[in-house]
C-alpha cells in the first residue's frame, strides 16, 4: 500500500468540488461537498445507532441497501437533526436537486449533514451550494470537499494510497471530518471512501463492517454519539480490476482497513482542544471482545482523559476503569506501562520513577500499555486528552 496524492479523486473516475454557500449564519467558509463517480458503481455505508438519527442518515441507508450510487452531497454547518417531517423532505429534496443537476435519479445520490442539531436547513443556500458544486467539480476537488465538511475541525483529513492486489493495483481514497462527538458505537464522524476496484455492494458491505469495527469503533475524543455518524464507500470499477477471488478480498480488505484506521487516528489526534494522543493497548484477556471492554473504560473516563491532559502517571485512574469495565480478572494478575515504563506490576506499584513516568505523559503522543491476565485477546484503542480548550469550545459552538 503506497501512499499517493488526490484524496477521494485519487482512484480514475471520480470528481470532487467544495464551495461556500452561507449554511451556517455569517459563515463564509466551504460548506458544501459533492463527489460523483463518472458511472454508478456499489455503495456501502455504515451508520449511527442513535436513535435521533438525522434524516440524512435515513436517507443514505435507503440508497445503500439498493446497493448502487453515484454521487454524494455534504453540508456542513446544520445536521438536519431533529427536524421532524420537513428535515425528512429537505434530506429528499438535497438528493433530487443534486440528481437533478447531474441527470441522475434521486436515489443514486447519498446525502450527508452535520452541525448544529435542532435547525431547518437553509433550502436556497443548500439549492446554491449544490450549483456551485456541480461548476466547479474537478479531478483534483478533494481537498475543496475535504474542507467543506469540516465543522470544528482544524485541519482537512484526506488521503488515498495505491494497492497492489493479487490481480492488479487499484486506488483507495478518503476524506472525513471529526473532532468531537467522538465516542464509536458504529462510526463517529462522517467519512466517504472511494475505490476504482469493482466490488459487489455485498462485499463490500462486509469489508467495510471489518474496517470501521477496528478503526472508527476504535476511537474516542468525548462520551457522545453524533445523530449524524456516516460511513460511506463508492466502488466505481473503473480500473477494471474486480474483488472477487479470496485473495483479492483480503488484500482490499487490508488496504480498506489501513485507511480507515489512519482516518480514525487523524480524528483523534484532531479532536477538540486535544493536547495528547494516546494509544491503549489491552492485552491477556479471555477475548478480543473483552479486552475492548476494558481498553474503552480506560478511554473513556473523564479522571483517565484529565490525567493524560495534566501529564499525571496516576496508575490508580487507569487500574480503577480497568477493574469496572465488567471483565473479570484476578487483580493479581493485573500490569501496566506507560511506553517501556512498568508502573504497576503484580495489582500493585511497580518500581520506577515518577519522574521517568510524567516525562513520557508530557509527550503529544505515548502508549498506554494494559495486561489483565494470560489471554489471547487483544485490542488497540485511540484516545485523547481532555483539556480546559475542550470546555471553551463546546461552551459556545452555536456562535
Amino acid at each position: 500500500m503506497k501512499a499517493i496524492e488526490g484524496g477521494i479523486t485519487a482512484p480514475k473516475g471520480f470528481r470532487a468540488a467544495g464551495v461556500a454557500a452561507g449554511i451556517k449564519p455569517g459563515s463564509t467558509k466551504r460548506d458544501c461537498a459533492l463527489l460523483v463517480s463518472d458511472a454508478p458503481g456499489s455503495v456501502a455505508g455504515m451508520f449511527t445507532t442513535n436513535v435521533l438519527k438525522a434524516p440524512p442518515v435515513s436517507w443514505c441507508e435507503q440508497v445503500c441497501s439498493r446497493g448502487e450510487a453515484q454521487a454524494v452531497f455534504v453540508n456542513s454547518g446544520n445536521a438536519n437533526a431533529c427536524t421532524g417531517e420537513q428535515g425528512i423532505a429537505d434530506a429528499k429534496t438535497m438528493a433530487a436537486q443534486v440528481g437533478a443537476g447531474l441527470e441522475l435519479a434521486a436515489e443514486q445520490v447519498c446525502v450527508c449533514s452535520t452541525g448544529v442539531i435542532g435547525v431547518l436547513l437553509p433550502m436556497e443556500r443548500i439549492a446554491a451550494g449544490v450549483t456551485g458544486c456541480i461548476e466547479a467539480l474537478s479531478t483534483e476537488g478533494s481537498p475543496d470537499a475535504a474542507e467543506a465538511i469540516m465543522t470544528t475541525d482544524t485541519v482537512r483529513k484526506e488521503m488515498a494510497v495505491e494497492v497492489a492486489l493479487p490481480s492488479g493495483t487499484i486506488r483507495l481514497g478518503a476524506i472525513a471530518k471529526g473532532s468531537g462527538m467522538i465516542m464509536p458505537n458504529m462510526a463517529t464522524m462522517i467519512c466517504v471512501l472511494t475505490t476504482d476496484a469493482q466490488v459487489s455492494s455485498d462485499i463490500l458491505d462486509g469489508l467495510l463492517r471489518n474496517a470501521v469495527e477496528v478503526s472508527f469503533n476504535r476511537i474516542c475524543v468525548d462520551n457522545d454519539m453524533s445523530t449524524s455518524d456516516t460511513v460511506l464507500c463508492l466502488a466505481n470499477g473503473a480500473s477494471s480490476l474486480v474483488v472477487a477471488s479470496p485473495e483479492d478480498q483480503a488484500a482490499f480488505g487490508d488496504a480498506l482497513t489501513g485507511v480507515c484506521q489512519e482516518m480514525a487516528r487523524e480524528l483523534v489526534l484532531d479532536g477538540e482542544g486535544a493536547t495528547k494522543f494516546v494509544e491503549i493497548v489491552v492485552e491477556g484477556a479471555q477475548s478480543d471482545d473483552e479486552a475492548k471492554s476494558v481498553a474503552r473504560a480506560i478511554a473513556t473516563s473523564q479522571l483517565c482523559k484529565t490525567a493524560f491532559f495534566g501529564q499525571d502517571p496516576n496508575w490508580g485512574r487507569f487500574a480503577c476503569a480497568a477493574g469496572y469495565a465488567g471483565v473479570t480478572f484476578a487483580p493479581e494478575d493485573l500490569c501496566i506501562w506507560l511506553d517501556d515504563i512498568q508502573i504497576v506490576a503484580d495489582g500493585m506499584a511497580a518500581e520506577y520513577l515518577e519522574e521517568d513516568a510524567a516525562a513520557v505523559m508530557a509527550k503529544p503522543s505515548f502508549s498506554l500499555r494494559v495486561a489483565i491476565g494470560k489471554g489471547k485477546g487483544s485490542t488497540v484503542y485511540w484516545t485523547s486528552d481532555l483539556s480546559h480548550d475542550y470546555v471553551s469550545i463546546n461552551a459556545d459552538y452555536r456562535s
